[in-house]
């Protein structure tokens, strides 16, 4: 017997029973996030292996050492960029707790302090 239930209105046509439910304001998972950034690094570290190769060809081409030179040290910080990158965390929200919120050390300091003397 077909179903009497109405065509979804969400992000997937058809029966609600067979798609999952789309949450827009979840964060995103921490293998998603991993993936991401080990992407953003092959990609980065990926683009320095033209760069050598493209120096070779240009010495080649016009016998310039200062040419290869200024390719190969365009390509000299990538491994750092793409470590930065890869390692950076999505920002935070705004509904994302502080670690620090200044209220525990003015309930230190609000207090009477002793002082010993010698």
């Amino acid at each position: 017997m077909p179903s009497t239930k109405p065509a979804s209105r969400g992000f997937f046509p058809g029966n609600d029973e067979k798609h999952p439910v789309l949450i827009t304001e979840a964060a995103e998972s921490l293998e998603d996030q991993h993936r991401r950034r080990v992407r953003r690094y092959t990609m980065i570290m990926a683009f320095r292996i033209p760069c050598l190769v493209l120096a070779a060809v240009a010495y080649s081409l016009w016998e310039n050492w200062v040419i290869s030179l200024l390719i190969i040290g365009v390509s000299i910080p990538l491994p750092w960029i793409a470590v930065l990158i890869a390692n950076d965390r999505p920002p935070r929200t705004k509904d994302e707790p502080s670690r620090w919120d200044g209220r525990k050390q003015a309930a230190l300091e609000a207090g009477p302090h002793r002082a010993i003397e010698h």
